[in-house]
């Protein structure tokens, strides 16, 4: 793993709000906007983008945590606008800070974590899972 990023350092990833987006359990919407789990998915993926800097051939990332404090709605056809800020790097595991904003609106906060191992390490702890299954 590459050690190339230091606190402060910022990725930023827009996605537009789809129709999938929205908040909906068993195929009926609850609401016609950006839902909390919608929202996880882009911003993991926000951070992600450091991780596919830091990764080498042979190694992966993988989520350790995620919190998102859901401040306001984001409607169809919005634009997100997600920015992921390194806030340190501990051994393997880089821990962002995130915001999410529509315009100068403040849709989320939150923060992630995501540690880089080897792929057959991965591999390892996946298949022993599945023994046990």
């Amino acid at each position: 793993m590459k050690s190339i990023f230091k606190p402060g350092d910022k990725k930023t990833w827009q996605k537009r709000v789809e129709p999938q987006d929205k908040a909906a359990f068993e195929g009926e919407q609850v609401h016609p906007v950006c839902s909390t789990f919608a929202l996880g998915r882009e911003i993991e993926w926000a951070s992600r983008l450091f991780v596919l800097d830091m990764r080498e051939e042979d190694e992966e990332g993988i989520g350790t945590l995620l919190e998102i404090q859901h401040k306001a709605p984001a409607l169809e056809g919005e634009l997100l606008e997600i920015t992921a800020t390194v806030e340190q790097q501990e051994q393997n595991e880089l821990l962002c800070s995130i915001e999410v904003k529509v315009g100068n609106r403040v849709v989320a906060v939150g923060r992630t974590g995501q540690k880089v191992l080897k792929r057959a390490a991965l591999e390892k702890i996946f298949k022993r899972l599945e023994e046990k299954a």
